[in-house]
């Protein structure tokens, strides 16, 4: 590992990322904007948003930056840019780092607009750290970095890595709580559950904005720090220089 090409690979995308304001826009807007829509669907329920706030503040931001990582990451594949970085002293360890590196700082600015968006324009009632709530967001968004990273290893076409969501992305939101507590699932689902990042991502933004403090909050983010982690150390492993 090189952290000066993984620098210069971060550098090089958010420089390709500044010259497109659709991507900027998705990853940055979009997800408020999903926020603000379910706020105004329950704005004649009281206390429904304040519910289900939490849960789709973990949502958004995960599935967004999974999906642009995992295409961004894919057509630099296909277009044989990654080959020819590949054919430079820069290796799979720092491609994976300096795209982990710019997508991370978007996942903080995504964070900080998004849950400023909620509790200052929705309404969510939040009784812990504001601070807590944006770190929630940010490790959750850096969850769908990395597993977007991991999956467009798997994948051919753009398409296909949008196919992975059923897999990879439906069955986090079904089980991770925003339909269902998790604790009045059946057993077996909620053992599955529970080996469901993203459902212990919900578990530690629920716990901020109930005023919940110590292994509460702690404990689920950790969690889903170490998956991110994971997904990170494998990608490099499955990475391929270009797609057949």
């Amino acid at each position: 590992m090189n952290l000066r090409r993984a620098f210069a690979t971060a550098g090089r995308v958010l420089h390709q990322l500044r010259h497109d304001p659709r991507s900027i826009a998705l990853m940055l807007v979009a997800p408020s904007l999903l926020v603000g829509l379910f706020a105004w669907l329950f704005s004649d329920q009281e206390g429904v948003f304040d519910r289900v706030g939490g849960a789709i503040l973990a949502l958004f931001p995960f599935i967004v930056m999974f999906l642009l990582t995992s295409i961004t990451t894919l057509r630099e594949r296909r277009s044989g840019t990654l080959e020819r970085l590949m054919s430079t002293p820069l290796g799979k360890v720092d491609f994976i780092l300096g795209y982990a590196l710019a997508f991370g700082l978007m996942a903080v600015l995504q964070a900080v607009i998004t849950v400023a968006f909620a509790v200052y324009v929705c309404g969510l009632t939040v009784d812990g750290p504001l601070w807590q709530l944006g770190l929630v967001a940010v490790v959750d968004a850096l969850l769908g970095t990395a597993l977007g990273l991991l999956a467009s290893a798997f994948a051919r076409t753009e398409f296909q890595a949008v196919q992975f969501m059923p897999l990879l992305v439906f069955p986090q939101i079904i089980l991770g709580g925003l339909f269902m507590p998790r604790d009045q699932m059946p057993d077996v689902l909620y053992a599955i559950s529970d080996w469901l990042p993203l459902s212990h991502a919900i578990d530690a933004i629920q716990a901020v904005a109930a005023g919940d403090e110590g292994s509460d909050v702690a404990g689920p983010v950790l969690i889903v720090a170490a998956f991110a982690v994971a997904f990170l150390v494998l990608a490099p492993l499955t990475l391929r220089r270009r797609t057949p």
